[in-house]
């Protein structure tokens, strides 16, 4: 059997205002101190191709416009919708206080891993990925409703950003559509 490529005019894509229009998956992203431009491009690329409903950029977070962040987002920062926060551990409180299940990416001690983590329909998930080095910050860490590892088998301590967040918002996304 072959298989032709598709051309992108053959994807059948929401344009920008289509997304705008679009239902959103209950899936909010916060980048807690995240240093790499390409790497918060990259999530906006990802929260696009999933419907994301919300991207939150806090503390050191780059916000857009900016050419590195466009570099990988490839127009993602104008269909994603997304708020700048100076504090994460306030927007966590806040979300919480508007019944969203606030989750950190994140080593820790009874951590539940990300394979096994259970989902409820109709319930909105804030998932939060911390700085390329330190991670989610340990107050955030503490504030939140459950802590989630993403397995690994290998020696590597960790995954970088980008790819953690497009495990995870894939992962979320398949089991809350199913």
């Amino acid at each position: 059997m072959k298989h032709r490529k598709l051309k992108n005019s053959e994807l059948k894509r929401l344009s920008p205002g289509q997304y705008k229009q679009a239902e959103k998956s209950p899936i909010i992203i916060i980048l807690d101190n995240i240093r790499s431009l390409n790497n918060i491009g990259s999530v906006f690329r990802t929260s696009d191709a999933f419907l994301i409903e919300k991207i939150y950029l806090c503390g050191i977070t780059a916000t857009p416009p900016h050419k590195d962040i466009q570099k990988t987002a490839l127009g993602a920062t104008e269909s994603v919708a997304w708020e700048y926060r100076e504090t994460t551990l306030e927007l966590v409180m806040e979300l919480q206080q508007n019944g969203v299940k606030v989750i950190a990416i994140e080593q820790a001690e009874d951590a539940a891993l990300l394979n096994e983590l259970e989902v409820t329909a109709g319930e909105t998930y804030a998932v939060i990925f911390g700085n390329e080095v330190k991670g989610v910050q340990q107050e955030v860490v503490s504030a939140c409703d459950t802590v989630v590892e993403i397995p690994q088998y290998g020696t590597k301590h960790s995954l970088n950003i980008a790819v953690s967040a497009g495990v995870v918002i894939w992962d979320l996304f398949s089991k809350i559509s199913r």
